[in-house]
């Protein structure tokens, strides 16, 4: 006789065009026990609803079935940390289809992204490789304005997998780490990292940072500006409550507290960018307000050519390339690896999507 529970899983797998073939063979070996479909869409061609129909995992950007093509998901895993870009799909809407996220793979290449622009603009570089360009050795470029990051305060707008890693580089630089979170994390307990964590990464137990804030509404976070910050990390989904967040008022707040004697407070966005009220960042770089910022997202993507951010005063701008790498869909599939094996002893799932929280 035999029996459904033991039918194996048939994982589909919806890729963009002209996925490598070492990334399927790191799909086939993962899912080794499973059935797997690897389809790569085409550009403007929807997934044929034939191919969701016997899928019972699904793996996607954004590709998400029709209601009546999703009757045999067990789980929806996404190649993304957030799902602000799926929040009205009927799948979200109207069915209890358990979604997981890729947050916690992101951590290692953004930090890194961050660091590598704080120095870029502590240690005045781009002055350093147009010299460099120009067959010019000229020390008077370096004459003012370099400064190392010991002693400064880094204050992180949402303590999760990204910004534990942003605090742990930070810390071996000599600096010092404040968190901020929605809700408060007042016992050692309440600050472990209970998501998916990249070995030898993050601050899982956190004990990082000095110290510890929380809240949703604006008065919270005006006070978490206050606290006399050198940098101003934002990590934070984006969530009606915390679209255009930042704007005048806030930098202002920010600048006012800081005493550093080198540089004026400066912003590092790897959220979404629609928590900054663009237009006032602008006017705060080009007023000395603040002392740079180093954005990999924008508003809108992609930023158009006559935007005033491009020549806006001391700003680093990348295309919303900060978490990539070859190590991004091995990381993400790992995710997806030990939640078939939780489903398999009924476990809880780890990074899972809570409905109408947005993240």
């Amino acid at each position: 006789m035999g029996d459904a529970s033991f039918l194996p899983e048939h994982v589909l797998v919806i890729f963009y065009q002209g996925m490598p073939e070492e990334l399927k063979e790191v799909i086939r070996h993962k899912f080794s026990d499973a059935e797997v479909t690897i389809h790569q869409r085409q550009a403007d061609v929807p997934v044929p609803p034939e191919v969701y129909q016997r899928a019972t995992i699904l793996a996607t950007f954004s590709d998400l079935p029709d209601l009546k093509d999703s009757k045999n998901l067990k789980l929806i895993h996404t190649f993304s940390a957030g799902v602000d870009h799926l929040l009205q799909h009927p799948i979200l809407q109207e069915t209890n289809i358990p979604i997981t996220t890729s947050s916690g793979i992101h951590g290692p290449p953004i930090a890194e992204w961050t660091v590598m622009n704080w120095l870029v603009a502590s240690r005045k570089y781009v002055k350093g490789y147009e010299a460099q360009k120009s067959h010019l050795w000229d020390k008077t470029a370096y004459a003012s304005g370099i400064h190392d990051q010991v002693g400064k305060k880094v204050g992180i707008l949402g303590y999760g997998s990204i910004g534990r890693q942003i605090a742990r580089v930070s810390q071996a630089f000599g600096m010092t780490v404040h968190a901020y979170t929605a809700t408060p994390r007042p016992t050692s307990e309440s600050r472990h990292d209970r998501g998916y964590i990249v070995p030898g990464t993050g601050d899982p137990d956190g004990s990082i940072p000095a110290s510890w804030h929380h809240g949703t509404d604006r008065e919270s976070i005006r006070s978490f500006l206050a606290t006399g910050l050198d940098h101003l990390v934002v990590s934070l989904p984006l969530t009606p409550q915390t679209t255009r967040l930042l704007g005048a008022e806030e930098f202002a707040i920010l600048s006012n507290h800081s005493h550093h004697h080198a540089s004026k407070p400066y912003v590092t966005n790897i959220s979404r960018g629609k928590v900054i009220d663009q237009k006032a960042l602008v006017d705060a770089l080009n007023s000395g307000v603040l002392g740079g910022a180093a954005l990999d997202v924008t508003d809108p993507e992609p930023l158009p050519k006559d935007d005033p951010l491009w020549e806006a005063s001391n700003v680093q701008i990348s295309p919303h390339v900060s978490g990539l790498g070859v190590e991004y869909f091995p990381r993400s599939l790992d995710i997806l690896e030990i939640n078939l094996g939780r489903i398999a002893r009924g476990q809880p799932l780890i990074n899972s999507y809570k409905r109408g929280k947005g993240y």
